[in-house]
């Protein structure tokens, strides 16, 4: 029954994409950016659920369960905060260029601001590296998720191939609009369900005061900050959400705004949404303690499907699980296309075929990268085996690091190509070493500051350094 209704719930999301496709114009740029006609309700939607993955809702969890109620200060309320500005300082700006430009991908943006086509490759390099990680987090998530709810009846690699032909179907037929659509209905779908589910568990644990008492009688120190949660380590999780600064996929939807009004509803409500999705996830994490003590590092990630599984078996079960599935579909499918559209348009048609690539040949071209990136994740997935949330960070870590790159080139007039070259290598090689050291030394800090400051700010300084030094590349717009 369980297994039933996430079939059928993945059946339901791939029609979606195909009802999508008869709306297909045959054009590029309706394909890859629905003709940037995408209304304030969906672009909300689709942006918040593109954004929030199973890293918010198994990494968060998962992380709940090791250091407690704190971990919502470490992500949600900074993001809840952050994101919306940067929707607002990035986003809006971006939307207007790339509708002046006629822009389809950050990476066409960045070399026209700075006029260096070495520059723009090394960069799309650099975001396919650093989305490796995000993608692998959806892939996971989903072999977790139907593993634990089918009580290992059904093996993990069999649960992120079918997330992965499912997200093929419905973005390779319906594009960006298709993605957009299954997007918000998704969106709706984990939103509701997952309060739904967080009732479900806390009433058979008795309601949630005596689920909490239970916790405290368990592991006490979940429900308070500890030094695990240090005011530092808070402060340094507020630069984490710069990241969607920097998203492909994030990028690519603001692209798609049908006017800059569209803007205004993702910046009120966006905090909402987050509270919505983190609030229930957080808490079941660290109601996990009390069902299934002991679980060790990464092992940690299927909690929130142990408990759904647990309290709520049977139909109920299946249509919860459908919910953790929407979460991690919801961003892998945008994940995918964006570098789908990046590699038509940033390689093989800035490279290759140049203006010889038919609207039809570029669409196929995208595609069959979106295929590509599909099976090389799904392959990494069977053999990976790292938590979900450290994932994430490490992905975000980059990325937010890379936000100087665009503040300097939408609002520093001086920036120049040397600076956003300084900037990007200062990202690449600093990123690389805190991985290693990380990798050495569990819990790794720069004097008790995590990476992500770090880099933030020797990247800044790079960018400014850089341009200042050598003001070689003035600004066209």
């Amino acid at each position: 029954m369980i297994l039933g209704a996430i079939i059928g719930y993945l059946i339901l999301v791939a029609s979606i994409g195909l009802v999508a496709n008869r709306l297909l114009r045959g054009t590029g740029e309706d394909y890859f950016v629905a003709s940037r006609s995408i209304g304030a309700f969906v672009l909300l939607m689709s942006l918040f659920g593109t954004h929030m993955t199973a890293f918010a809702i198994l990494g968060a969890s998962g992380e709940a369960y090791h250091s407690g109620v704190g971990v919502f200060a470490l992500m949600a309320s900074s993001s809840a905060f952050v994101v919306p500005v940067v929707f607002f300082v990035v986003g809006t700006r971006i939307w207007r260029i790339g509708k002046e430009q006629g822009f389809l991908t950050q990476v066409q943006f960045f070399r026209h601001r700075y006029g260096d086509d070495r520059f723009g490759l090394a960069l799309f390099l650099v975001l396919v590296a650093l989305m490796i990680p995000y993608l692998l987090i959806g892939v996971m998530g989903a072999g977790i998720t139907l593993s634990e709810i089918t009580e290992q009846q059904v093996p993990q690699w069999m649960g992120g191939l079918l997330v992965c032909v499912v997200i093929a179907i419905y973005v390779c037929s319906g594009g960006l609009r298709g993605t957009a659509w299954v997007n918000t209905f998704q969106t709706l779908v984990f939103g509701l369900i997952g309060v739904a589910t967080f009732w479900v568990v806390s009433q058979r644990m008795g309601g949630l005061e005596s689920a909490m008492q239970k916790v405290a009688g368990v592991s006490p120190d979940l429900l308070i900050r500890g030094e695990k949660l240090s005011w530092v380590k808070v402060i340094s999780y507020t630069f984490v959400p710069l990241s969607v600064g920097m998203f492909p996929h994030m990028f690519m939807h603001w692209l798609t705004a049908k006017s800059g009004k569209a803007f205004k509803s993702t910046v009120i409500f966006y905090p909402v949404c987050i509270a919505v999705v983190w609030i229930p996830s957080v808490l079941l994490g660290v109601l996990g303690v009390v069902d299934f003590p002991g679980l060790q590092g990464p092992a940690a990630n299927s909690v929130l499907v142990r408990m759904v599984s647990l309290h709520a078996p049977g139909l109920l079960g299946g249509l919860l699980a459908a919910g953790v599935f929407a979460a991690i579909m919801s961003s892998l499918d945008s994940q995918s296309l964006s570098l789908g559209t990046m590699f038509t348009h940033d390689v093989v048609r800035h490279y290759g075929l140049h203006d010889k690539m038919s609207e039809k040949q570029q669409v196929m071209v995208g595609r069959a990268f979106v295929l590509l990136v599909l099976t090389v994740t799904y392959l990494l997935s069977l053999v990976v085996q790292r938590s979900i949330f450290k994932l994430g960070i490490w992905s975000f870590t980059g990325f937010a690091a890379l936000i100087p790159l665009v503040i300097a080139a939408l609002y520093w007039k001086r920036s120049s190509r040397v600076g956003a070259w300084l900037c990007l290598l200062t990202v690449v090689v600093g990123w690389v070493y805190f991985y290693i050291q990380a990798g050495k030394i569990p819990g790794y800090t720069v004097f008790g500051l995590m990476p992500v400051v770090v880099l933030t700010v020797t990247s800044s300084l790079s960018m400014v350094l850089g341009s200042f030094f050598f003001p070689n590349a003035q600004s066209d717009h």
